[in-house]
């Protein structure tokens, strides 16, 4: 089975559970996006014989395995957290999403007259290290959105971010909770 000559650089970003998306502003990702669309069914029996699962998403490739029961509750926890997360940015603005460009202090400005966005940012807080002022929590919260490869700093001069594929990632996590109608009420 061929694989590309790329495939320890897809290995090296999709095994720190990040994304590889088809809308990244880096030449480098989009190319390898590229490599991995034309390849995938050879990289994919290439990383099923080490225990990775190549997954394609809406635009984005990324990793998973089978999980044993403690990872299982590590990744309830941390859905608890991008729900607050995507909960939080969508309240900035409803069509938060891939390809929504954005800057900090557009979101600070709207904070400033919007109680409940404001109130959201402070829930953040303990995803943010115990910062206190809104900034602070709010630089955290995009660092990490940006190290997981959901956000990328596409202009460095005016702060400006954009929002990437893998962003449909954590609004499928959210759509995919079903709630019977006997625990709702």
């Amino acid at each position: 089975m061929p694989v590309p000559k790329h495939t320890s650089d897809i290995f090296e970003i999709l095994s720190k559970g990040q994304f590889i998306c088809s809308n990244s502003s880096k030449d480098n990702f989009r190319k390898l996006y590229n490599i991995i669309d034309e390849n995938f069914e050879d990289l994919y029996d290439y990383f099923k014989a080490i225990n990775l699962i190549l997954e394609k998403g809406d635009e984005y490739y990324m990793f998973t395995r089978l999980e044993n029961k403690t990872d299982l509750e590590r990744k309830i926890e941390a859905a608890f957290k991008w729900i607050d997360i995507l909960d939080f940015f969508k309240a900035v603005d409803h069509s938060f999403g891939a390809g929504y460009r954005f800057t900090p202090s557009d979101i600070l400005i709207k904070l400033s007259v919007d109680v409940d966005l404001k109130n959201k940012l402070e829930g953040l807080k303990k995803y943010a290290g115990g910062k206190e002022k809104h900034a602070e929590i709010l630089d955290k919260v995009l660092d990490q959105l940006r190290r997981d490869n959901f956000i990328e700093l596409e202009n460095e001069i005016t702060n400006s971010y954009k929002t990437l594929s893998s962003f449909h990632y954590l609004e499928r996590l959210i759509l995919s909770i079903n709630v019977p109608e006997s625990i709702q009420k």
